[in-house]
């Protein structure tokens, strides 16, 4: 699919962006890798790993998705766009509401419309957990992203216009922002800070999440949410896998955040069609009909997808395993994302 194609990563020097064009530059020739991001120390520091010289194909474009003058330059020429650019952190968010509306929402309609005017191809834009049933600001913007873009299929106009799908999961291990770096620099003081002994997580890790996107954009149709199904962890299990002897001190919940993480809400369920490795959230009864024609089946009402209610669970010596792979730096779980029962 990606073959003597150009792509552009919004956010690509994050750390889901590396990954991603790592994952690009060694199954795929593309045409043109766009690396679209603000920051120059860091588009600096990713061209001596991956260096125009070495990889033709690579561009390293400054921009922020609030300029949509930039964007619209910026996607001339461009097939696919994976739309990774957000603000992310949770207390900031409550802290700065109006910082977070201008790139998560706002940013959102700036890359529909450039997509639009040069007609892209297809647009996948990644969401989180926290836009289901979102309690603190960061997943209310983030929610709004995901109406914009699912609706921003009414707006292309015909059957070879812009396909525009998002992508939800939930936290990502050893990405940037991870707690498994904090647990880990903790541990040498003994103690690890626990905000609630009950609290359950969705993890999923980069490599994982990079096959996931990719194999989205591939099935999608348009207006589709696309959820992977992932394991949950407790998260006073995490804190023993890093530190078993170290002390867990409960210090309460933070401003905006859950006991549980919630994927797929009982509002979403009658719209929702479960696969073996994913669910697909449809805003479109007809295009639902076209995915099921595969092994999936629809959810019942009332069906809900959260950290608590999963059927599958990572215990402390999982937990141990995984990290240890992270640590590795690209021993992923590639043949979990390569294939779905749903058809392509």
């Amino acid at each position: 699919m990606l073959n003597g194609k150009s792509i552009l990563i919004t956010g690509g020097t994050g750390s889901f962006g590396k990954k991603l064009t790592q994952t690009v530059l060694e199954n795929y020739t593309p045409r043109q890798l766009i690396i679209f991001s603000r920051d120059e120390l860091k588009q600096f520091e990713m061209a001596q790993q991956w260096s125009i010289q070495k990889y033709p194909c690579l561009r390293y474009l400054l921009g922020d998705v609030r300029d949509r003058d930039r964007l619209l330059r910026a996607f001339h020429g461009v097939d696919y766009v994976v739309h990774a650019a957000a603000l992310k952190q949770v207390p900031a968010a409550e802290n700065n509401p109006g910082e977070f509306i201008k790139t998560n929402i706002i940013g959102a309609m700036n890359i529909i419309d450039a997509a639009l005017f040069n007609k892209v191809k297809k647009v996948v834009a990644l969401s989180t957990d926290k836009a289901s049933n979102p309690i603190n600001l960061y997943g209310a913007t983030k929610l709004c992203s995901d109406k914009l873009f699912t609706a921003a299929n009414v707006y292309s106009g015909s059957a070879d216009g812009t396909i525009f799908s998002v992508v939800r999961y939930g936290n990502v291990l050893g990405s940037r922002g991870s707690v498994i770096p904090f647990f880990k620099e903790r541990t040498s003081k003994g103690v690890l800070p626990i905000t609630d002994s009950r609290m359950t997580r969705f993890w999923i890790t980069l490599g994982q999440s990079v096959h996931f996107v990719l194999h989205a954009m591939q099935l999608a149709k348009g207006g589709e949410i696309f959820v992977p199904r992932i394991p949950s962890m407790k998260i006073t299990d995490l804190a023993t896998a890093i530190g078993p002897d170290c002390k867990q001190e409960i210090i309460g919940i933070r401003p905006g955040e859950k006991l549980h993480e919630s994927m797929i809400s009982q509002d979403d369920a009658h719209n929702t069609i479960a696969f073996k490795d994913c669910y697909v959230i449809q805003a479109d009864g007809e295009k639902r009909l076209q995915l099921m024609e595969g092994a999936g089946e629809p959810c019942p009402d009332g069906f809900e997808y959260t950290s608590k209610n999963n059927d599958q669970w990572m215990g402390v010596d999982e937990l141990c395993e995984l990290i240890e792979q992270i640590a590795d730096d690209y021993t992923i779980e590639k043949s979990r994302w390569s294939m779905y029962d749903i058809p392509v």
